[in-house]
């Protein structure tokens, strides 16, 4: 005779084998969205003595992404093996694994048809989000099960916005991950901070060159930060803390000279503060921050280009993401310079404002040759032919090693912190990066303006002796320009 199914001790079954309880009481349930992890594969060791959940449709989701020759694939690849080391072959994953903080990791199963009768929270949530196939909505029915079944609080952790508010228009608890955004202080804030000094100290300043003050008026000021000492509003004078919490006065010429070109001269006090860090060889790293128009991918070229006819530098290799680091290049016609030439069209105008000569020494400008009725070649060509100059497909950066190169990455403000930190560890020794953007322009759908690739490769390395940092506020385009950038 068959024992008849209790159906309380099915229901306590089926919650236990779908990984609907944690381990213990003492932490949070966190509910991990897809880009979450795409976005930063080590957070699964980021939340301390809390329990992470994985849903199975979030498996599914990773599993579209692994084969992409892309960071978000290399991401995908990577967060498979960390949880294949976590589950081993005797780990009930349901149950989940204890990690180093106290809390533990597990996957969890949505089953709609089991959990539809069973819930009536869920009930309602499918009333009005009735369309099951979509995995946000799975994600969402999963949040709300976990909260019926614990007393701990249950928060869904994603990096979609519309996810969000869904979340919240039905009572989920939701966040986004915040362990690598900056404080809005560090993107909202363009100006020079300004340290007190008395006028004795100033003039002294002014004849030395250097002054040293104690750490208690220095308080927040960082190694290689740019500052404005202060008598009062109208005598100021500019400087960058070196070593030993001594200011130094900035080391800049009146103009950066480009053999046969044009020189550029620096038009306000950011872009000084941006050259002299640009040229100052005990620098490695510059992250620059300027809205369009500032001048900030001008003044970076040109001062790789005075840096490489002075020798100081192989060359200059100048790049930009297109929008996401690993995207493919392989819908536009062409080799992989003119695929690259859409995206990079701005790299080319600086160099071509910087070296062509002057109209009154060039005569009529891309003079035709009579012979073959072709346009003259421009001034940078043959330098890119060389390789002194280079023009970089970011994507194919991963295992490149790069010494004695300055290195522009425009727009970096497209990039995920761990595609910054791919370029990063790229440079060899006598290299130097300059990564500039504008953390208010961005395209990236898994990055935002405090999580972005500049703004946290800025916040990690800030005050180590090998970095500086400056932002640009004031814009040298056209008043045009300058009003659209302030007031549309």
């Amino acid at each position: 005779m068959q024992k008849e199914t209790n159906p309380a001790e099915e229901r306590g079954s089926r919650i236990k084998k779908f990984g609907l309880k944690a381990l213990n009481t003492t932490g949070k349930n966190f509910i991990l969205d897809t880009n979450v992890l795409l976005h930063e594969p080590a957070c699964l060791e980021r939340f301390s003595d809390n329990h992470i959940c994985i849903t199975t449709d979030v498996l599914s989701e990773l599993d579209k992404f692994k084969a992409e020759q892309s960071e978000r694939g290399a991401n995908a690849r990577r967060v498979h093996r960390i949880l294949s080391r976590m589950f081993t072959e005797d780990v009930d994953v349901t149950k989940g694994v204890k990690t180093e903080g106290g809390g533990s990791v597990r996957l969890v199963i949505y089953d709609d048809q089991f959990c539809a009768v069973n819930s009536e929270v869920l009930g309602q949530f499918l009333r009005v989000f009735p369309d099951q196939e979509r995995v946000d909505h799975r994600i969402l029915a999963t949040t709300l099960l976990l909260a019926q079944y614990n007393e701990s609080p249950c928060i869904l952790v994603t990096k979609d916005l519309n996810m969000q508010l869904k979340a919240k228009a039905v009572g989920i608890a939701c966040q986004d991950y915040m362990n690598d955004k900056v404080e809005i202080s560090e993107v909202s804030n363009y100006e020079l901070t300004r340290v007190d000094v008395d006028a004795q100290e100033l003039q002294a300043f002014s004849s030395t060159g250097k002054i040293q003050l104690p750490h208690e008026r220095r308080i927040g000021v960082v190694l290689n930060q740019y500052v404005f000492l202060q008598v009062s509003e109208k005598q100021t004078m500019p400087a960058r803390l070196s070593q030993n919490g001594e200011f130094v006065r900035l080391q800049i010429p009146n103009v950066l000279k480009m053999p046969d070109g044009h020189h550029l001269k620096p038009l306000n006090m950011g872009q000084k503060c941006l050259i002299d860090a640009l040229l100052n060889p005990d620098i490695s790293l510059v992250t620059c921050y300027g809205q369009a128009g500032t001048g900030k991918t001008l003044v970076a070229i040109a001062a790789g280009l005075n840096e490489m006819f002075n020798r100081q530098y192989n060359g200059i290799t100048i790049s930009r993401p297109i929008v996401a680091m690993g995207e493919s290049l392989g819908f536009l016609p062409g080799d992989l310079d003119e695929k690259m030439r859409p995206w990079l069209q701005p790299v080319y105008d600086a160099l071509e404002l910087l070296m062509e000569p002057p109209a009154s020494s060039q005569g009529p400008r891309r003079k035709l040759d009579k012979k073959t009725g072709a346009t003259a070649p421009k001034a940078y060509e043959a330098l890119l032919e060389s390789g002194d100059i280079e023009v970089e497909a970011l994507c194919y950066i991963r295992g490149r090693s790069i010494p004695n190169r300055f290195f522009v990455l425009d727009e970096a403000q497209q990039l995920t912190p761990q595609e910054a930190k791919t370029i990063v560890t790229r440079m060899s020794r006598g290299s130097k990066l300059v990564l500039v953007g504008d953390p208010d322009q961005i395209d990236n759908p898994y990055v935002d303006s405090r999580s972005n690739g500049l703004v946290y490769t800025r916040n990690r390395l800030k005050g180590q002796e090998f970095t500086a940092h400056v932002a640009l506020s004031k814009g040298e385009r056209s008043d045009l320009a300058e009003a659209g950038a302030q007031l549309m």
